[in-house]
């Protein structure tokens, strides 16, 4: 093997745009082929009553796990099985009730056609992604779909490149596919990703992240503005929910609220909440969205929003750091 140098910057660039085309021109071939085979092979997957079984060996087994996870991240239950350890054991994952999906470029597999044979034995469909349309695997599939490319974009024509690019290109037309036809919704891929940020911004409920109890800076209208003051400093939440004798809001007083009392009256120490709380706060139901909360505060520019359950009680509050904390936002 020769020593590595420095690359000549026009040569890698070269190189890169090399490869770009190779690989742009197998995907826009594909795309070509698509027809009848793709349509029965959406629809093979759509009746699954089971899990689509994705396996694959080699480049093409990295290539089926990613598919794997992305039909079942968009509402078509799949999972993984590497082709060397179905046949030491993890065929048992298979179950009548099953599509297995098997990719092999060269649909010479060994341990894929072992793949094929039981599958075949237990009457479970099958669907082979190859690039030879006349290889063993294809040919015993229920369904073939032809990943063949023209070239690889490996100068040594060698290394898979275009062909994973076109198999792995494949493999996302059938999720998306499925997606559509299932009228999977943002909603159900949050629920697939609640470690996510869509499933955070999707998934989480006012009441997940509220402030309840002792953690409210609560007052009544007629407390003195000094116990006010250090109730919010107490609670620090830049102000206090003012509450009347059936624990039902009447009203917020906030830092502005303080700055604005301050500036009309000077000395605020003879008064009380009631002087200079803001009445008819903003407030959200506790099994709101915590995102629905988020938009109410910006659209407002406020920095608390109250929370009431559906008789109008208080029972908690929202500050714009709770969610930033939980990033929702």
């Amino acid at each position: 093997m020769k020593t590595a140098h420095l690359p000549d910057q026009d040569q890698a660039l070269e190189s890169a745009h090399r490869t770009f085309s190779i690989e742009i021109s197998a995907l826009q071939a594909l795309e070509a082929r698509l027809g009848d085979e793709f349509v029965r092979a959406v629809s093979m997957l759509l009746n699954c009553e089971g899990r689509v079984v994705v396996t694959g060996i080699g480049k093409s087994g990295h290539v089926a796990k990613k598919i794997a996870a992305t039909l079942a991240s968009t509402g078509t239950p799949s999972f993984f099985m590497h082709a060397a350890e179905a046949i030491h054991g993890d065929l048992g994952m298979i179950t009548r009730h099953d599509v297995v999906l098997a990719i092999s470029y060269s649909g010479a597999a060994q341990e894929l056609l072992t793949v094929l044979s039981v599958a075949k034995r237990m009457g479970v469909p099958l669907i082979a992604i190859t690039g030879h349309a006349k290889s063993e695997l294809a040919q015993a599939a229920d369904l073939h779909l032809d990943a063949h490319v023209r070239q690889e974009a490996c100068p040594l024509n060698l290394a898979p490149t275009a062909s994973t690019t076109a198999t792995m290109a494949l493999g996302d037309a059938l999720a998306v596919a499925c997606l559509e036809a299932r009228g999977f919704s943002a909603e159900d891929f949050a629920r697939s990703h609640p470690g996510g940020a869509l499933g955070r911004r999707l998934l989480t409920l006012v009441s997940d992240i509220m402030r309840t109890g002792d953690a409210l800076p609560i007052v009544h209208p007629e407390t003195s503005m000094p116990d006010a003051l250090r109730e919010m400093s107490h609670k620090g939440m830049g102000m206090t929910i003012v509450v009347d004798d059936t624990h039902k809001p009447v009203g917020i007083f906030t830092d502005g609220d303080l700055r604005r009392l301050i500036e009309q009256r000077g000395d605020i120490r003879p008064l009380v909440v009631a002087d200079g709380m803001t009445t008819h706060p903003r407030s959200v139901l506790p099994e709101a969205m915590a995102v629905e909360a988020a938009t109410l505060l910006d659209a407002n520019r406020l920095t608390q929003l109250l929370v009431v359950d559906a008789s109008g009680t208080l029972v908690g509050a929202l500050h714009m750091h709770d969610l930033l904390a939980a990033k929702v936002i």
